[in-house]
């Protein structure tokens, strides 16, 4: 990145708050990775920020609005992390299928389990898909050739070449849902206690490769224990949400990993080029940058 930002001065903190107040109040470029905050009240600690970057695809955590309205420019990639996220998805259906997490937690335990982890087969599943975004789509694609038939969660900005089934008709129908939503008001806590009661009947499989706040956590964890769910992926746990997920519980089928569906070199080699890149198209041209 230094050598395309010549005689720019670059600062790498883990967290926004742990900048210096001066270093803030003279950047005119922001580049942020997941589970960082810039809301409208931190964005005041920044007077001469021109640009923000998202090295990445999640705009939760940043205020759109209060960028827009000084005029700050938002620059996000979400496209290469798609493919290496579709394939952790694809990872994280195949353990569930085969009850992988249950099975090593019974035996971490201390409890031979070989007759619980019994499984129907992935082939013969069915697969709901919420979210028809890059990863959305990337994950029907990698994951469409192992399930029998695939449907997205219905919506008016859908392409009709699609397959999608209502929502509510998608709960009873899947066997295996994945979500794919970005965090807003409308899909925080969407999979709550009233679309599991409508799951159900067919005791899904729920993977998240989108922000664990569109999951009410302790019903899907409730669910989990109970039964209604037969498995349970996460993988964006954050630092802060550890103490969310449980400890010393019985052995459940529940994959958890620390936001990890990206973290390919391929695509931290990619998104590290286009962040150089259009940092300093920003610096150092007057021309549009690709927003």
């Amino acid at each position: 990145m230094r050598e395309l930002l010549p005689g720019a001065e670059i600062y790498t903190v883990a967290d926004l708050g742990a900048l210096a107040e001066e270093v803030a109040q003279e950047a005119e470029i922001l580049v942020l990775r997941s589970g960082q905050i810039l809301d409208a009240p931190r964005l005041k600690a920044w007077p001469a920020l021109q640009h923000v970057i998202r090295a990445g695809s999640g705009l939760d955590g940043i205020d759109t609005t209060a960028l827009a309205a000084r005029g700050i420019a938002m620059h996000r990639n979400p496209h290469p992390a798609a493919n290496a996220v579709a394939e952790w998805a694809l990872a994280a259906l195949l353990s569930l299928a085969r009850r992988i997490p249950y099975g090593q937690a019974a035996l971490t335990a201390g409890q031979h389990t070989k007759q619980a982890c019994l499984a129907p087969p992935v082939a013969a599943m069915r697969l709901g898909i919420w979210g028809a975004g890059p990863v959305g789509r990337s994950c029907a694609q990698a994951l469409g050739p192992h399930v029998a038939e695939i449907a997205y969660a219905a919506r008016a900005s859908l392409p009709d070449s699609f397959p999608s089934q209502p929502a509510q008709e998608l709960l009873a129908w899947a066997d295996a849902h994945l979500v794919a939503l970005p965090l807003t008001k409308e899909t925080r806590g969407q999979f709550g206690a009233s679309y599991l009661a409508a799951a159900r009947p067919r005791r899904p499989m729920l993977i998240c490769v989108g922000r664990l706040a569109t999951l009410d956590l302790d019903v899907c964890l409730t669910a989990l224990a109970r039964g209604d769910l037969s498995g349970l992926a996460l993988d964006p746990i954050e630092q802060s949400d550890l103490p969310l997920l449980p400890h010393d519980s019985p052995p459940l089928n529940l994959l958890a990993t620390p936001h990890i569906g990206a973290q390919r070199t391929d695509v931290r080699a990619h998104l590290d080029a286009w962040v150089a890149t259009t940092a300093a198209q920003s610096l150092y041209t007057q021309g549009d940058v690709d927003r």
